[in-house]
């Protein structure tokens, strides 16, 4: 198995003038869930139909386990791939269940990993009603079902979760923390940054068709540098120099990493509900475009 199944070295692409992706370099482990951010027009999209060989680089390398995807032999590493598109196109007329056994007749699979599927994502109770009387959320988990078929070594999924309640959100999610146990690498186009703390191991943040920051949740918090702050609420209300007031006795202050414990050590005895607040991943991505804007 390969150790990086996706592999994208200097990989730029234009549509006539607009300069889809400029640059890019970015690599997946197996097993790796990567998360890939960026407003609307960012880029996310036209990275994920590159390495499906949709469309083809202008400049710089592909290669998705072991092969270019836009060769002829990229064929062959698409039977291991999964895709989840933002808007997923499934038949109305159909049940879940036949929409799901003509994805395994394209991707050659038995049927008999159907219901498997279909129980794993909890739509078997749902298996034969008709896909348009479905939910949003539940097209989006019969998308993920289809995206599983074959056990895929990598799954691409473009904003997986847009519209989804968070109960079937957290079902997503733990999907994702089974299927890379088995190895799958995951890269998961998303701007709904909040919900990605906790799942992903790293998230590349892009802008303008550009990679502007790499790594994980922490190293991202320390290059935006934004500093944590320091909430506290007083038991008996009183003002404190240096310090923002907040509805309901709360107080707060940045706080930089080293000096929390001596700020801590300064509050006063009526000092209650002490809390360390990071900076959101939605504040660091703002402060990676405002350095971006700025040409930084």
């Amino acid at each position: 198995m390969n150790r990086q199944p996706i592999v994208l070295q200097g990989v730029s692409k234009a549509f006539g003038r607009t300069q889809a992706v400029r640059n890019i370099d970015l690599a997946v482990d197996a097993g790796e869930c990567v998360g890939l951010v960026g407003h609307n027009g960012a880029g996310k999209s036209t990275l994920i139909k590159l390495m499906l060989g949709l469309v083809r680089q202008d400049a710089g390398s592909i290669v998705v386990l072991g092969e270019c995807p836009s060769a002829g032999v990229g064929a062959r590493a698409r039977r291991e791939i999964g895709y989840l598109p933002e808007n997923v196109s499934l038949y109305p007329s159909m049940t879940g269940a036949e929409a799901l056994g003509f994805y395994a007749k394209l991707k050659s699979r038995p049927s008999a990993e159907c219901q498997a599927l279909l129980d794993r994502v909890g739509l078997a109770p749902f298996a034969t009603r008709r896909v348009g009387t479905y939910s949003k959320g539940m097209r989006q988990r019969l998308g993920l079902a289809q995206a599983l078929l074959g056990n895929p070594r990598i799954l691409l999924l473009d904003e997986p979760t847009t519209g989804l309640d968070p109960e079937v959100r957290q079902t997503f999610y733990r999907i994702l923390r089974d299927t890379r146990k088995d190895g799958t690498a995951i890269l998961l186009s998303s701007h709904a940054l909040a919900e990605l703390e906790g799942e992903v191991d790293r998230i590349a943040v892009m802008h303008q068709g550009r990679k502007v920051a790499e790594g994980d949740v922490h190293h991202l918090r320390m290059r935006a540098g934004i500093e944590p702050r320091l909430r506290v609420r007083l038991h008996a209300c009183r003002r404190m120099d240096g310090w923002t007031e907040l509805p309901g006795g709360f107080f707060e202050r940045d706080c930089a990493d080293g000096d929390i414990r001596a700020r801590i050590n300064e509050l006063p005895d009526t000092a209650q509900e002490i809390e360390i607040v990071r900076p959101s991943l939605d504040e660091v991505y703002a402060a990676f475009l405002r350095r971006e804007e700025a040409g930084a």
